[in-house]
């Protein structure tokens, strides 16, 4: 069930490995200095509660530890100088990978150009090149100048979002325009509309690494955000249980990262998703008699049932 037959790509990004057929476990990433993130106090000047903001690192960071999930950070912002503030931040208080994100081209190539300028490209992914770029000839022809290594695109056809119209668009466009823009390694993105169509982005993240390869993941969070019933009728624990449930599906099936929101969600994302790679990976030893190395949530959480299955291999 979980076996796919093609290689798969495994993707180093400042250490932290991303694909493959289920021998490393799922990258979580959280969002920082997004639209209403409280620790923003002026966006334009680029100026943010810097205690707050390393609470919020250190506190992905630990969980990152303690269960054996790798983590990286995705940076939103909309100006050069406001990401430039965020990058020399992040620079200086971990050592995790980041994404740089942003929806208009200017702000996204300016952070590109300074990252590469200040050496931190290999930590790098540009989030993203899509399907919607305004411009996306230009954005290519930057993108190969600077030389960049990571990249993602997202995966989702306006014209049709199936799983076959996806894979359409990533071979008349998307595949050849990461091609050009000269990116080493490229991750995709089957990007979630909401919530029940998590199944489609999950199906989507099947079909290419069947064909493909690539590591691929989503974004369910764009799905649990977005639906107000859990909040307005169940509360903060409601919403926790339904954005716990739709992030550990999706780790459990077929997605090599998941960006799963706020940074703030870190203290019940990363145990359900921990628990669900912990079944995937007996799930994958049943089948094909393979068992993960540390750091995995399954050795990291289960050690006695771990070295029991050890054992028996």
């Amino acid at each position: 069930m979980f076996k796919l037959e093609k290689p798969q790509k495994i993707v180093d990004i400042s250490g932290v490995k991303i694909g493959g057929s289920g021998e490393n476990p799922v990258v979580l990433v959280g969002t920082m200095f997004y639209t209403g993130h409280k620790i923003v106090e002026k966006r334009k000047e680029g100026r943010f509660d810097r205690k707050r903001a390393e609470e919020l690192i250190n506190m992905q960071e630990s969980l990152s530890d303690e269960t054996g999930l790798p983590s990286m950070l995705d940076i939103v912002a909309l100006s050069g100088n406001e990401f430039r503030n965020y990058i020399d931040f992040i620079a200086e208080v971990t050592d995790m990978p980041f994404m740089i994100d942003a929806w208009k081209i200017p702000p996204k190539i300016e952070a590109a150009r300074y990252v590469k300028e200040v050496g931190l490209e290999d930590r790098v992914v540009y989030n993203s090149l899509s399907p919607w770029s305004e411009d996306l000839e230009r954005e290519i022809s930057e993108l190969k100048e600077i030389g960049l290594k990571h990249g993602l695109t997202v995966a989702f056809n306006m014209n049709d979002p199936t799983v076959e119209g996806r894979i359409k668009l990533l071979n008349e466009l998307l595949l050849p325009s990461l091609e050009k823009a000269g990116f080493e390694n490229i991750l995709i993105d089957t990007s979630v509309l909401n919530t029940p169509a998590i199944a489609l982005s999950i199906l989507a993240c099947r079909k290419i690494k069947e064909e493909f390869g690539y590591p691929v993941g989503c974004a369910p969070s764009n799905g649990t955000d977005m639906w107000k019933y859990p909040r307005d009728q169940w509360g903060k624990i409601g919403f926790a249980a339904v954005d716990s449930s739709a992030h550990a599906i999706t780790a459990l099936l077929w997605n090599d990262f998941i960006l799963y929101g706020a940074i703030e969600n870190a203290k019940w994302i990363f145990p359900a998703v921990a628990t669900a790679n912990s079944i995937l990976a007996t799930f994958l030893y049943e089948e094909t008699g393979m068992l993960p190395e540390k750091p995995h949530p399954l050795p990291e959480l289960f050690s006695e049932f771990y070295e029991q299955l050890k054992g028996q291999k």
